[in-house]
């Protein structure tokens, strides 16, 4: 869906020329004070056409280091293209942001009600809305998250198998790794492939943390995506990945054996051997120390950095097969 140089584009019911920067926004509901709540769409669209690229974070409330990248996007004015359009929407799930919430204040998770409906619950109504009403007018998207409950993920894009476009997008975003898992049910990424559209997930840090080296990977990654298309403004450089992203086919949890204090070892995106330690759990009498070792070699994705365990929590997302 290249724009065409002469062509408006009107997105919830703003008109935007090609040159033309415009602010839209989602009528999403009001506060119980009445005070209304919108939520931001900027659209910034270049003179010369090309493609349109959607930048979105903050589905769930408490990932802000996601919401972090796409905020540095646009004050950094990586978001004016040097052709086509570039669509960005830090924060979707406003009321959870407010709220310092994962879920919306109907306790619905966003990412599990896609498509939406128009009469629906209040999450199911902004999905919706995004769906309708902004999705339909983009070629790419980019969907910034951060793992959830304290645990810590590396930065890392998640895609399905088999797709060629992926493939050589996530290559060019060049995170430290790509991992290949399917789609859940309901959730955007699923909806926007089924319509065709082609997204690409990143994985990074965790909820209530933004980190610089995770705002970094995504940040370098956009640019390098950009520059592919052809649409980043040439005052910015674009950075070559020190390594080459590791492709993970399949991965395992490592889950605690045992309730109590928990101190990892393991450090995020490192690789460890089969029975090496991986951190501890002891308890807060000094009487008891249960050392966490690895069922198997791979690298280390994600680490639950909560200072406290119950048995069966996940603590280690360790990769058990690469891509050939």
């Amino acid at each position: 869906m290249t724009d065409n140089n002469h062509d408006i584009l009107t997105i919830l019911g703003v008109s935007i020329k090609p040159g033309e920067y415009k602010e839209a926004n989602i009528d999403v509901a009001n506060l119980h004070t009445s005070t209304p709540l919108n939520l931001p769409v900027i659209i910034e669209r270049a003179k010369k056409p090309g493609p349109t690229v959607l930048f979105t974070a903050g589905i769930h409330g408490d990932e802000v280091n996601g919401i972090e990248i796409v905020r540095q996007l646009i004050a950094k004015g990586i978001n004016k293209p040097k052709c086509g359009t570039i669509i960005c929407i830090p924060v979707i799930n406003v009321f959870g942001f407010i709220n310092l919430k994962r879920e919306f204040p109907d306790g619905r998770d966003l990412n599990r009600v896609f498509p939406g409906s128009s009469n629906g619950s209040l999450a199911s109504r902004v999905a919706y809305k995004l769906i309708q009403d902004v999705v339909p007018h983009v070629d790419y998207i980019m969907d910034f998250h951060t793992g959830g409950s304290g645990r810590f993920n590396a930065p890392q894009i998640r895609i399905v198998k088999d797709d060629a476009e992926l493939d050589i997008l996530a290559r060019v975003f060049g995170a430290p790794f790509v991992l290949y898992s399917k789609n859940v049910s309901k959730s955007f990424r699923h909806t926007c492939f089924n319509l065709g559209k082609t997204l690409l997930l990143f994985e990074g840090g965790k909820s209530f943390h933004i980190d610089d080296l995770v705002t970094n990977s995504g940040v370098n990654g956009v640019k390098r995506v950009l520059d592919h298309l052809g649409m980043l403004n040439s005052k910015f450089k674009v950075s070559t990945p020190k390594k080459d992203g590791i492709f993970i086919v399949e991965s395992r949890w490592k889950r605690a054996k045992y309730s109590g204090m928990f101190k990892a070892n393991s450090k995020i995106g490192s690789m460890v051997q089969k029975d090496d330690v991986l951190g501890n759990i002891t308890d807060p009498y000094g009487k008891f120390n249960y050392f966490v070792k690895a069922d198997h070699s791979g690298y280390v994705i994600n680490v639950n950095e909560a200072p406290i365990v119950y048995q069966g929590d996940a603590l280690f997302h360790i990769s058990t097969k690469l891509a050939s």
